[in-house]
């Protein structure tokens, strides 16, 4: 776990691939855990250590991860999320480049819990959720093609099934169609960003993780504040 930002409200932390931020069935320790553990430590907190959880990452997937300290900014922060005023910025690394070097894509998309799998379709179909999301190439290497992606709607998996309806999977990405997996189970996307208004201060936050220290990732690290 890396700190990139703390005050008395807000902690945000760079998530490595593989972690968890809450728990589910397999029982394993999560990214909340350290943080509590982190901040109990840090400032010698007695007792039961408060921490909101205002959004997630896939297991699979790096990067930026908000926190709440104070319910008063879980509450705000809560309210944020929902309404799209915090700016999110993912980096992706695809094997296919992309027909167009910017674009917006537009799918309904419709979830499977059963194999908790989405599938995105041109048209509505019953039970679908409009998708929309925003790319553009920021970057090339040898064999891989970086994305700069920004979410108009948070639907499940949103990325890696857009990506995919359009032939450019996401490396590693095995269940939405990348010929392998990774070597340490990850898929290559990358969290990089956020930006939000302090739900106290209202000062203008902006906070970014580093690309993952793995393979492919280091052509683009050069990338990284441009």
């Amino acid at each position: 776990m890396r700190v990139l930002y703390e005050d008395n409200h807000v902690i945000i932390v760079a998530k490595q691939a593989g972690e968890i931020v809450q728990g589910d069935k397999t029982g394993d320790r999560t990214l909340a855990d350290d943080v509590k553990a982190y901040i109990k430590e840090r400032y010698a907190k007695p007792g039961e250590v408060f921490l909101g959880i205002v959004h997630r990452l896939d297991r699979p997937v790096s990067g930026v991860v908000v926190f709440a300290r104070t319910s008063k900014a879980l509450t705000r922060l809560n309210e944020m999320f929902r309404d799209a005023r915090v700016q999110k910025t993912y980096w992706a690394l695809v094997q296919n480049p992309p027909k167009e070097q910017e674009a917006t894509l537009t799918h309904y998309i419709v979830r499977n819990e059963k194999q908790n799998k989405s599938y995105a379709y041109a048209t509505e179909r019953p039970s679908s959720k409009k998708a929309v999301l925003d790319y553009k190439v920021i970057g090339h290497s040898d064999r891989y093609c970086l994305l700069e992606v920004h979410l108009h709607t948070g639907r499940h998996h949103q990325i890696r099934c857009q990506l995919a309806a359009i032939g450019c999977p996401i490396r590693g990405d095995l269940k939405y169609g990348a010929p392998r997996s990774n070597p340490d189970g990850s898929i290559s996307l990358n969290a990089h960003s956020v930006r939000f208004e302090h739900p106290v201060s209202h000062n203008d936050i902006y906070v970014e993780a580093p690309v993952p220290d793995e393979g492919p990732w280091r052509a683009f690290a050069a990338t990284e504040g441009a």
